[in-house]
Order: C-alpha cells, then sequence, then structure tokens
C-alpha cells in the first residue's frame, strides 16, 4: 500500500486504502500526496519527521528511494518508531516530468504569500499539513530533509543546503549527513522561502534541502550511491540513532551572492554544463542583464552553485559561494 502511494500519486489514481496498520504503527493519507504515519510506541531516539520529494518534478531518484523505504516498512523489514510526515510535493509536475508546471513551488513557503494558482495553492496544502504534524507532536524534536536532484553535474554530487535561521543546526546533523555520503554543506545567507527553510525558521527544524546527484528520468537512476542515505532515512523511520561519522570529511561553503535575473536580455557568461561549485578567479565576467548590468568576481574567488539563466524574471540565476570553516 505505501510503495503503491507513490505510484498512485504520479500517476493521478486515487489511493486504494486512506489508512491502514503498518509494523509497528499506522498510517493516514491526511490530503493528496501527504502520507502520515504514528507509531503505537515512539522509540526514544525518536523525532517529529518530515520527509519530502518531487517538491521539482523532474527529481526522481528522491522518490525511488523512498519508495524503497516505504516498501521495507510496509514488508515488515522496518517497525515504526517515529512520527512521519512522508509528502509528495508537486504531483502534477511529477507527472508532467518537468521541473514545475507555471512556477517554481520551493521559492513559495512563506505564511504571506499572496499569489494565486494552483502551485501558491499546493504550497499553502503543504504549509497547513507541516503546521499540524508539529503541532501533534509538540514533545520531540523536530527534522525535515527536503530531497532533491540537482540539473547539472557537480564537483560535490551529493550536497546539502542549510537554511538561513537564528538558532544553529544541532550538531549531531553534521555527523549523520557525513555517514549518509554527504560530501559538502552550503549555508544560505538570507532568508530564501524553500520547503526546509520554512520548517526551521517558523518551526525551529533541523532542516536541509539535499541534493542526492543529478536530476534523470525514472528507471535511469542508480541508487547505489544513495545506499548510505537510505540507511539514515531507515534510522529515522525506526526511531533510532543514525550512523555518525567525522564532520571533516564534509566541505563548507557559505552563500556570498544571489545573482538574480532582472530582464529578458540576461546570460551567464560561462557554459551551461558548468558543474556545480565550479571556482572563477577575479575579474571573470559571469553574467550580463539589460536592467542590472554585469557581473564580475571581486577580489575573491567564487564558485558558482545552482546556475540556470532560463529561471523566472526576478529569480535566482545562481548562487555565488566561497568556503567556510566548519561550525564549531
Amino acid at each position: 500500500m505505501l510503495a503503491e502511494w507513490l505510484d498512485q500519486g504520479l500517476e493521478g489514481r486515487p489511493p486504494s486504502r486512506a489508512e491502514g496498520r503498518v509494523s509497528g504503527g499506522r498510517f493516514r493519507l491526511s490530503a493528496p500526496g501527504v502520507l502520515e504515519l504514528v507509531p503505537d510506541d515512539p522509540a526514544p531516539e525518536a523525532r517529529a519527521c518530515v520527509l519530502s520529494v518531487g517538491v521539482h518534478g523532474n527529481e526522481t531518484a528522491p522518490m525511488e528511494l523512498l519508495g524503497e523505504v516505504l516498501a521495507r516498512l510496509e514488508a515488515g523489514q522496518l517497525c515504526l518508531g517515529a512520527p512521519l510526515l512522508v509528502i509528495l510535493g508537486n504531483p502534477e509536475a511529477i507527472r508532467l516530468g518537468q521541473r514545475y508546471v507555471a512556477t517554481n513551488l520551493n521559492r513559495l513557503f512563506r505564511r504571506d504569500l499572496e499569489e494565486a494558482g494552483d502551485e501558491p495553492d499546493r504550497a499553502r496544502v503543504l504549509m497547513a499539513a507541516v503546521d499540524a504534524f508539529y503541532a501533534r507532536h509538540a514533545g520531540l524534536s523536530r527534522l525535515h530533509y527536503d530531497l532533491h536532484t540537482a540539473i547539472r553535474e557537480s564537483r560535490f554530487p551529493r550536497f546539502v543546503v542549510e537554511p538561513f535561521a537564528e538558532a544553529p543546526t544541532p550538531p549531531e546533523q553534521w555527523r549523520w549527513l557525513a555517514a549518509a555520503g554527504i560530501q559538502a554543506v552550503l549555508h544560505q545567507h538570507r532568508h530564501s522561502w524553500t520547503f526546509s527553510h520554512y520548517a526551521k525558521h517558523y518551526h525551529g527544524a533541523a532542516a536541509f534541502t539535499l541534493e542526492l546527484g543529478r536530476a534523470l528520468p525514472f528507471g535511469h537512476n542508480d541508487l547505489a550511491p544513495l545506499a548510505p542515505m537510505g540507511r539514515l532515512l531507515q534510522a529515522l523511520v525506526e526511531g533510532r540513532e543514525p550512523a555518525t561519522a567525522a564532520p571533516g570529511t564534509l566541505a563548507f561553503f557559505r552563500a556570498e551572492h544571489e545573482l538574480l535575473r532582472h530582464s529578458e536580455a540576461f546570460r551567464l557568461c560561462f557554459p551551461d554544463d558548468t558543474p556545480n561549485f565550479s571556482e572563477f578567479p577575479p575579474g571573470t565576467r559571469l553574467a550580463e542583464d539589460a536592467v542590472a548590468g554585469e557581473t564580475r568576481v571581486g577580489e575573491t574567488p567564487l564558485s558558482v552553485v545552482f546556475p540556470n539563466a532560463e529561471v523566472e524574471i526576478g529569480a535566482r540565476a545562481a548562487l555565488l559561494v566561497v568556503p567556510s570553516p566548519p561550525p564549531d
């Protein structure tokens, strides 16, 4: 049933059952693409976990990975020990095999959202689901992993974006992520209104956007490099402490500048296939825009992450980042 829930959501079919039992607890479909699992007896290490996939519809590997975890739970190979909210972010974009339908869902997670349309309405549904879930499990530590893949190659194929917030990230997260095969961490420098930022900013959750390789169609993903991440997700499902590794294996970066597209006459001055975290020396011309003019690297080298010249006007076309010392 649980693995079928993903398939049914992708195909637009209603689920065969809206609630039922799994090993150690029960499940309930609280809204389209929103699955809540509640343990009979939460484990001592349990956290209230939000696991989301498909916020961008063409990023399929996390859906396949999470589907494997849910299949193991349904088969009795895992025992539910923590409350989970599992979210299929943008089902219509997934069915179309597109990043989004009308606008980027992952820029809409703010409580003062005024935009109208299918994706803004979907953001409101998901924010309400997260609010209600954390309220029901107010006594537990909160966690949100929003699982993605990137549209291009990367010097670090598996990395996380840490949303901006005043509160520091719990130190154990770096040890968990290192053991889960994450290679780099990017600290955001400002509010960005992504889904993971919503959980951290409004609910104080330990939250990350996880980039787990390259975006590929269903059936073309090699999940072997994601096996350590699968083991981390299984530990969270069972409410036990995940494996750890020294965080010294992680490369840390911080965002220095957000490069925005201000006009139709905009271009990035480097090849489209430039990998994430590629570094540019001082003086390099990075972008030209009819409104904002040109952007060049200053006295300090900058690396580029998430470059995409085809974003909507007013949206981010790239993050420019610099190395950062690891957290204390």
